[in-house]
């Protein structure tokens, strides 16, 4: 269960940003001694991949918070971001940590499963991001795109960091924005219900 939790709460990360979960994985695979990358997911934690990963970090950071750049990217991490969120999945949830003592048994026989989980997980997370913030600059004129890039960063850096070191503030940070996801969503449904009614009583008027 704790496995599931570490993993999802990644892949979520992921889905509002594609490195941050990645990068953190590498940093405490290098950084803290109870953390252990599984050996096929340990090259997280190369130079190379820090590097480049982390150099990647900065960009979709910056580029997210750009008034239209932020969709252009979020249409180009339609495919980054569900694959981070499988990597991040899989390496986050076989990792030894002081909350998983046993890595090895979590899927043991179907190592695809955390994978193919992520990748559901991070699409759907980056599908809701990239909708409202669709909405948002459309609303805005593009002004609000810095604020909501900004929280989303913070939620991904909070999702993946406690996922590592705490997963069970994880769980709940992740239980906030499943929460928060459909309280948006039915807003979301009644405005454009009242729109709809709007628009049919003003033709029916004329």
């Amino acid at each position: 269960m704790i496995e599931f939790i570490i993993g999802s709460s990644l892949a979520a990360a992921a889905g509002l940003n594609a490195w941050m979960p990645l990068f953190l994985l590498g940093l405490a695979d290098r950084l803290l001694p109870a953390m252990a990358l599984p050996a096929g997911w340990s090259w997280l934690s190369s130079d190379v991949a820090l590097w480049v990963i982390g150099a990647l970090l900065v960009f979709e950071i910056v580029a997210d918070k750009i008034p239209a750049l932020d969709s252009i990217n979020d249409v180009i991490q339609s495919i980054i971001r569900p694959a981070a969120g499988g990597i991040a999945f899989g390496a986050g949830a076989g990792a030894q940590t002081i909350a998983v003592d046993d890595p090895a048994s979590f899927f043991a026989d179907n190592t695809w499963v955390p994978v193919a989980a992520g990748i559901v997980i991070a699409l759907a997370v980056h599908v809701l991001k990239a909708t409202a913030r669709l909405a948002a600059n459309a609303t805005t004129g593009g002004l609000a795109a810095p604020v909501l890039s900004t929280v989303e960063d913070g939620t991904s850096f909070a999702l993946a960091a406690a996922a590592i070191i705490v997963p069970v503030i994880a769980g709940i940070l992740l239980v906030g924005l499943i929460v928060t996801a459909i309280v948006v969503l039915r807003r979301a449904a009644r405005r454009r219900r009242q729109k709809g009614s709007g628009q049919s009583e003003g033709r029916v008027q004329t």
